[in-house]
């Protein structure tokens, strides 16, 4: 047989060999509902299956942008296939659509099986903690287009919710509370910022600075933080009037697309856990506290909205699962985000 194919760059044999090492992974992530379809053109999945009434399915897409140049540098990729798995999972859920599966498209420079096995373990153990299954997806080595070693990872899910149980921020009123959930460090946005101040401040990854216990890279590609199983809960118990997945473009950008027309948020930074990541990175890089809110998650992944009534129910439901409550502030009749310093 001839060898033209792996003469331009591409190893047929190292994509089986891939295949042959994620298939433990993909199995794992396996729920109700999911066809076992790996290797088929199309991820399969049976919707009858969960005895939904008005199935309304929710859809996102998204990647985990220059976080990746960190995995490069630091030879680790074992979580950023968390990244990509929370950064589209954490989206539909502000609708209320609890995810049902989840596909992986990797672009390489070439393809190491062992480095493929360890991107596609971090996507599944994303998917394990948002509870969906991991029903396809698609490596391509693409020589000449990625730097060997390098890639890029993107990903899309698709979640369900009871077309009477949307979640849309409509019902959102002057007086509402927003109440923040925590998040596990950066997540994945604000990165070509990250990468600016490292630089600048000629910063080394491999390095614990004072007042961490990991090194800079470790803490930086902290996996983003999953929240579908706090969401399930809160859902049984409270109720809530709009969500808010605290991703690229910050508290600033965010906030306003779950708030009614005409009406906007005061926010008390003071009631903020702000993590130690963020004040290293805006002391170091010299960055203005509002650039810090328009840019990153501050310590705030994820924010509920309720009516004043709920607050304290709130509060009380997301401590027995071990979440810690940040009441951040309220609905305005002016629009826009004002944040109090």
């Amino acid at each position: 047989m001839s060898n033209k194919y792996m003469e331009a760059g591409v190893s047929l044999e190292a994509g089986y060999e891939s295949v042959r090492r994620i298939k433990s992974h993909v199995e794992r992530t396996k729920v109700k509902g999911a066809i076992n379809s790996l290797g088929a053109f199309g991820g399969m999945f049976d919707l009858s299956e969960l005895g939904m009434k008005e199935p309304v399915l929710v859809s996102g897409t998204d990647g985990v942008g220059t976080k990746l140049m960190l995995a490069f540098e630091m030879d680790k990729h074992d979580t950023i296939g968390q990244d990509v798995v929370a950064m589209c999972v954490n989206d539909v859920l502000v609708q209320g659509a609890m995810p049902l599966y989840f596909l992986d498209y990797i672009a390489v420079g070439k393809n190491y099986p062992e480095q493929i096995e360890s991107i596609v373990k971090g996507v599944a153990d994303g998917c394990v903690a948002a509870e969906c299954a991991l029903i396809g997806g698609e490596t391509a080595e693409m020589p000449g287009m990625y730097s060997e070693g390098h890639y890029d990872i993107a990903g899309f899910t698709v979640g369900a919710v009871e077309k009477k149980e949307l979640i849309t921020g409509s019902e959102i009123g002057e007086g509402d509370v927003l109440i923040g959930i925590s998040s596990s460090g950066v997540h994945s946005n604000g990165f070509s910022l990250v990468r600016k101040i490292i630089k600048d401040a000629n910063l080394d990854l491999k390095k614990v600075y004072e007042g961490f216990e990991k090194t800079l890279g470790e803490e930086l590609l902290t996996p983003t933080k999953i929240y579908v199983k706090t969401v399930k809960e809160i859902l049984k118990k409270v109720k809530i009037k709009g969500m808010c997945h605290i991703t690229g473009g910050g508290f600033y950008e965010n906030i306003p697309r779950i708030i009614p027309e005409g009406l906007g948020v005061e926010i008390e930074t003071k009631n903020i856990n702000e993590l130690k990541i963020f004040k290293f990175l805006e002391a170091v890089g010299e960055v203005p506290k509002k650039e810090m809110f328009n840019v990153f998650n501050m310590g705030v992944g994820f924010i509920f909205v309720v009516s004043k009534s709920e607050v304290e129910i709130l509060v009380k439901e997301l401590k027995k699962i071990d979440e810690t409550a940040m009441i951040l502030g309220e609905v305005t009749k002016k629009s826009g985000v004002e944040i109090k310093w």
